[in-house]
């Protein structure tokens, strides 16, 4: 994806018209570079900061954190629901793939389910889960009796400061994540969660949405990054534990 700086395309036109075909492309090549350079920082920025504080941080905190102007984010993604969208589709993509890769690669059920679980929550894509994903598995189950429970949809994050998980709010549009995406996620999950609940190794209660919810929950945020890791490891141990079958 390309996209160019009105600054920088004023730059270009302002730039000598004398030389040749081959001098100007010397000039515009760096300024073609640096644009692409600037667009990974803001989305390895937008990653962060609503991977840590949801997805109604607000776009200021995007740009201060990739160490550019809101101006400069506002030009690569005109709205905060364009940016939004990309990286809630990029992240679905990459949970769909790594539970593809679980069912692939791991023959015993257990194993498959929990290696897509501590992959996920390893990479983090789960805290940018779009919350109508979950919402989706909560009201499947939630159908008969006609209410959705939102106490049971966590925030991907936690505040910094907070102790609690906080609901998710309600600024993003429905159109944050294609149907596509969606569908493609909770059906390979849905293949992973029915093999391990016929190999008796899941509680039969646990659903799809059940698993999402566990990818999208993490622990409080730290300051020391190995507490951090510790910490998220020491909490989707508990969780695990909590899914799987026991004897009678």
């Amino acid at each position: 994806m390309h996209i160019q700086d009105s600054h920088w395309s004023s730059a270009s036109t302002l730039a000598p018209a004398a030389g040749n075909g081959r001098g100007d492309a010397a000039r515009t090549t760096p300024l073609r570079v640096d644009a692409q350079r600037n667009l990974e920082h803001v989305l390895r920025a937008a990653r962060e900061v609503f991977g840590e504080l949801g997805y109604g941080a607000p776009m200021e905190d995007v740009a201060r954190r990739a160490r550019v102007g809101v101006g400069t984010v506002y030009r690569r993604f005109p709205s905060k629901d364009v940016l939004v969208r990309r990286i809630a589709e990029e992240e679905t993509s990459r949970l769909t793939d790594q539970a593809r890769t679980a069912l692939g690669q791991e023959d015993e059920p257990w194993s498959a389910l929990s290696r897509f679980l501590r992959t996920s929550v390893a990479s983090g894509a789960g805290r940018l889960l779009p919350p109508q994903i979950l919402r989706v598995g909560v009201a499947d189950e939630q159908a008969d009796s006609g209410a959705l429970d939102e106490t049971r949809v966590p925030a991907q994050r936690t505040q910094p400061g907070e102790g609690e998980l906080r609901l998710v709010s309600e600024d993003i549009g429905a159109g944050a994540v294609d149907d596509a995406g969606a569908a493609a996620l909770l059906e390979v999950v849905g293949r992973l969660v029915e093999r391990a609940r016929a190999a008796g190794q899941l509680r039969t209660d646990v659903s799809v949405s059940d698993v999402l919810l566990v990818i999208a929950t993490a622990a409080p945020s730290l300051p020391d990054a190995a507490q951090q890791a510790a910490a998220s490891a020491r909490l989707l141990d508990i969780l695990l534990e909590g899914l799987r079958s026991r004897p009678a």
